[in-house]
């Protein structure tokens, strides 16, 4: 059985993305600590003042360092968000992923009511993820960053059921993706109304994605 690809793995190398678009990583160790530092003064920029306050001229005057130093590895503010954009889909995958470890035997309902919990507070613990992926999409390539992760989450939804003894159809439309979007439609509508997610709009999630797995389940 061939290994399934990570989000990092599957996305589109620099060279092959739209200008401007994509980071350029280092491959030196001094590079590298460079990069991290950059993105790191990135989120705390987008944290204090949103999307529309990050500017590299900003980030330069914080970092005490020339823009030149930033645009080497960043071309545009695009590139910075759509790094964090990815790091951050990345991060939830995992986590999804770890969620997924013990569940044998457990009522699947129960378990895509954790998976809907679990996301809720993601985004709530990381007010930055909530902004970049629940708020304004920042360009192409995070918008496939977003897909694939949405695809991805949908594979670990159907290894989920699978472990309820549930088997959901292989064909189109895309049962468990489906199901991941339509959870993440409510996330988003929470986030647009109340900047955060909501207890309400967390069960709505829940309930959004039992109920479309329902379709397949016979219950």
């Amino acid at each position: 059985m061939n290994k399934s690809l990570s989000l990092s793995e599957e996305l589109s190398p620099p060279e092959t993305s739209k200008a401007g678009q994509a980071a350029r990583k280092p491959a030196q160790a001094r590079g590298r600590e460079r990069f991290e530092t950059i993105l790191s003064a990135a989120e705390t920029l987008l944290a204090e003042r949103g999307s529309d306050g990050l500017s590299i001229p900003e980030l330069a005057s914080r970092l005490s360092c020339t823009r030149t130093s930033i645009y080497h590895f960043f071309p545009t503010p695009y590139a910075i968000l759509n790094e964090l954009t990815r790091r951050y889909l990345q991060r939830l995958e995992d986590e999804v992923a770890e969620l997924a470890i013990g569940t044998t035997g457990r009522p699947w309902r129960e378990v895509i009511d954790d998976v809907a919990s679990l996301v809720a507070r993601f985004y709530n613990r990381h007010p930055v993820a909530g902004m970049l992926v629940l708020g304004a999409v920042a360009s192409s390539e995070s918008h496939q960053a977003l897909q694939l992760s949405i695809a991805h989450l949908g594979h670990h939804v159907d290894a989920l059921m699978r472990e309820a003894g549930v088997v959901l159809p292989n064909r189109e439309p895309n049962a468990t993706a489906l199901t991941v979007e339509l959870g993440t439609a409510c996330l988003r509508l929470s986030y647009y109304l109340h900047g955060e997610v909501t207890e309400v709009y967390q069960r709505e999630c829940a309930e959004a994605m039992i109920r479309q797995l329902q379709r397949y389940t016979g219950d």
